[in-house]
């Protein structure tokens, strides 16, 4: 099929490989040129500007939005005017999953379709494939079936129901890659504490629990490699961000009434990864200092 990738970021671009790579024809537009130009050279049409990208397919067309969750609002309102009836608009990215019916409802307005798809596969989707769930109406998913199938790898797409269905998938995906990161974090940060940290080879583990291991999975395979490379993560800076979608998933849950313990402390701990000189430490020292006497640190290292 032929389609335009807007956003050829880390993920759009590597998208839009994969797509050429499997035999479609592929429009792409970035606010930088360069990767426009990047992409052109792989066999994509290159275009400048969102007016290039519509006037570069024939109806119905198939536009699909790889852009931060807090543009494609705007892109979408500039698309409205240069879309026909029938054609269809997908957003990508990691929008928030109660804006989809929204949009929705404005773009059907001018008659236009619109899908929200969760797309998860990072840096390694363009040789893996990207797992990619999708909501929306029935008829925009069998549209972007032939994209589908191209990048995701066998069985990894789906239909997950009605607009939003497809984000919201997804955030509670990540919400549960936030929870099985920091177990992984946490039990390797026990076996290097331990008396046999010294000479454990924490890679070796990782290797060894995923072969077998209840415990297996993609993830640790991503941290046997960290570990092999890197052994004591000298390079790595105590700091985790978060992408927006953990903290999602802990408001759904709120909102839901359904416990989710391990979801939230996980995202608690990202945030307590980003404080310097914590304001909750330092009082936690100075309530141990004054109910039991226990010394507590200056800044400078020295106890008093």
């Amino acid at each position: 099929m032929k389609l335009a990738m807007l956003g050829l970021g880390r993920m759009g671009m590597n998208m839009a490989r994969r797509l050429l790579g499997g035999g479609h024809e592929v429009v792409g537009w970035n606010r930088s040129a360069d990767r426009v130009r990047e992409l052109a050279a792989q066999g994509a049409r290159p275009v400048f500007s969102l007016r290039e990208a519509v006037d570069a397919l024939e109806a119905p067309r198939t536009v699909w939005l790889m852009l931060p969750a807090a543009v494609v609002d705007e892109h979408l309102e500039a698309l409205r005017p240069l879309l026909a009836p029938g054609d269809l608009l997908v957003d990508g990215g990691n929008s928030p999953y109660k804006r989809d019916p929204q949009r929705a409802r404005a773009l059907a307005e001018d008659g236009l379709l619109y899908a929200d798809a969760g797309v998860s596969g990072g840096v390694w989707g363009l040789t893996e494939g990207y797992c990619t769930m999708v909501g929306g109406p029935p008829e925009a998913y069998e549209r972007l079936r032939p994209a589908l199938d191209t990048l995701a790898p066998p069985g990894g797409h789906m239909h997950c129901g009605p607009h939003g269905a497809g984000h919201y998938a997804k955030m509670i995906h990540n919400g549960i890659e936030y929870g099985m990161m920091q177990a992984y974090a946490e039990g390797f940060a026990l076996l290097d504490a331990s008396p046999y940290g010294p000479g454990l080879d924490l890679g070796a583990v990782a290797r060894l629990w995923n072969r077998g291991s209840v415990v297996r999975s993609w993830l640790l395979e991503l941290a046997a490699g960290a570990l092999e490379r890197d052994p004591g993560l000298a390079a790595v800076a105590p700091y985790v961000e978060d992408s927006g979608e953990g903290r999602w998933t802990v408001d759904s849950a709120v909102e839901l009434g359904v416990p989710a313990p391990v979801l939230a402390l996980s995202l608690m701990e990202r945030f307590r990864s980003r404080q310097d000189n914590s304001f909750a430490d330092r009082l936690l020292a100075a309530l141990r200092n004054e109910f039991g006497g226990h010394a507590v640190r200056r800044p400078d290292g020295e106890e008093g």
